[in-house]
């Protein structure tokens, strides 16, 4: 049975001084536990050990230290690939783990991640879960699930870790960018006690009712967002039309392109939307 390696060098003393690969049955009944600077002990020959030493695996636990101590400062995984923590760029490395397929043939580091944030790797964009994982943990700290701290509102200026949660939590209640959401992420919300702002009702002297007007910008945002929730994916063929649930048809593949050629003009409120649905050219 193996009990532990503590290095390669460990395991090349138990071959011997010729070189050779290192096998189970090569090793059995030689090594020790601590002789010749090896960490691996057998019961009995020519046993085949339950787990062989990776180079691989031991990079991904000093990694996953790195990733426990940037989750303990910021509550989630999902950090920017600028990111580091114990001196590792844990931002990178975690953006690569969230690659489609990336921990495909990796089921326990994939476990390993999950165990530290249950959102490691949401079908949703990193950007929106780290501003969600922030607000969620200064409404806990304050006790109060209703969107305030203190009795006092949390307003748009309100930063945390460099981010105006004030501003993003107000971005999240607009009718449009609600729409976008995938159910998962309002679920999220709703479970904060935020929920979409309710638009004011007309007089009762009103002949009729007016429903406000919604912008092409709003209706492209929702029509994106409805997009990636079915795909997901924020990457739109140009002549792709996509159709709201009131009917209306938007041309994405176009609303994006003229988003992305117009970005330099947007105030922060709108390259922020447009970041946190995942445009990556957005945050440039």
């Amino acid at each position: 049975m193996l009990v532990r390696c503590c290095s390669a060098r460990g395991i090349a003393a138990c071959a011997g001084s010729n070189g050779r690969d290192v096998s189970a049955t090569a090793v059995a009944g030689r090594c020790v536990a601590g002789k010749d600077g090896c960490g691996w002990r057998w019961a009995g020959r020519r046993e085949t050990p339950a787990q062989v030493w990776s180079v691989a695996d031991e990079r991904f636990q000093e990694n996953l230290e790195a990733a426990k101590a940037y989750y303990e400062q910021h509550w989630t995984l999902c950090a920017p690939r600028s990111a580091s923590a114990l001196d590792r760029p844990v931002g990178q490395w975690l953006s690569n783990l969230r690659r489609p397929g990336a921990l495909a043939d990796r089921p326990e580091w994939e476990t390993a991640l999950l165990a530290i944030d249950a959102d490691s790797n949401p079908a949703w964009p990193a950007d929106w879960q780290r501003h969600y994982a922030a607000l969620r943990e200064l409404l806990a700290d304050e006790n109060d699930q209703a969107g305030q701290i203190g009795g006092t509102e949390v307003l748009p200026g309100f930063t945390v870790h460099g981010m105006d949660i004030g501003k993003w939590r107000a971005r999240q209640r607009k009718p449009a960018a609600w729409a976008a959401l995938t159910d998962g992420q309002r679920e999220r919300l709703e479970q904060l006690g935020i929920t979409p702002f309710t638009p004011a009702l007309e007089p009762e002297t009103s002949a009729k009712a007016s429903t406000p007007a919604v912008s092409a910008f709003d209706r492209g945002v929702a029509a994106l967002g409805q997009y990636n929730a079915r795909t997901g994916s924020v990457t739109v063929s140009r002549g792709h039309v996509e159709t709201l649930p009131d009917g209306t048809e938007v041309k994405l593949g176009v609303w994006i392109m003229n988003q992305k050629s117009r970005r330099t003009k947007f105030n922060t409120d709108k390259l922020a939307t447009l970041a946190g649905l995942g445009l990556e050219w957005a945050t440039a």
